[in-house]
């Protein structure tokens, strides 16, 4: 695997996986079966059938359970705990031929993109899911599972595009989460005060 493969398969697969890690790995493994991008040895894994069909299974379970709205944000958070370490351990295979050193480097690079891309996730979720109506929802849901698979394909085509791609989306989620963070906390001030108000 060369150098401007490592490249995108670290930006592309990291950011994907920190939206939908099962439509991730199942890309991927589809992709490399299809001889469309050549995994290295340490992620040979992935391209197995017995993965690829754990990975769909696991991705049409999240894909109902993450548009209902209210347990989408219960799904997300656990999901914390499952994004972020996969994402970590794709880019450490990923970088198989490096230093120990620059492995290291890489998985908590790689991890770090996922958790601004599912941070990122939950911060929408969380603007969106007092909506009344469930379409806004559903209809976020979509564009991050159509994102998720776009982005690992799009990381084996053009690797380095990706990699700017990503690095801006990072930017925007960062200051987006600032955003949502200051709506909420001067949200949960506006009600304490009216609360407070309405006792005295």
């Amino acid at each position: 695997m060369g150098e401007k493969e490592i490249i995108g398969l670290l930006a592309g697969a990291s950011f994907a996986s920190g939206l939908n890690v099962y439509a991730t790995l199942a890309t991927l493994g589809l992709l490399a079966r299809a001889d469309v991008v050549t995994l290295p040895p340490a992620l040979h894994p992935v391209q197995s059938w017995w993965v690829i069909g754990a990975a769909v299974v696991l991705f049409v379970i999240e894909f109902f359970g993450d548009k209902i709205p209210a347990f989408d944000l219960i799904w997300n958070a656990l999901h914390t705990f499952v994004r972020v370490p996969i994402a970590a351990l794709l880019a450490y295979g990923a970088t198989a031929q490096l230093s120990p050193v620059e492995q290291l480097s890489a998985a908590a690079l790689g991890g770090g993109v996922a958790l601004a891309a599912h941070g990122g996730k939950i911060a929408a979720r969380a603007l969106v899911t007092p909506s009344p109506e469930p379409l806004s929802n559903i209809g976020l849901s979509f564009g991050e599972d159509a994102l998720a698979i776009f982005i690992t394909w799009f990381a084996t085509q053009h690797p380095y595009a990706t990699a700017i791609v990503v690095g801006v989306l990072v930017l925007l989620i960062l200051l987006a989460i600032r955003y949502v963070w200051r709506a909420l906390r001067q949200l949960f001030r506006s009600a304490e005060a009216e609360r407070f108000r309405y006792v005295n």
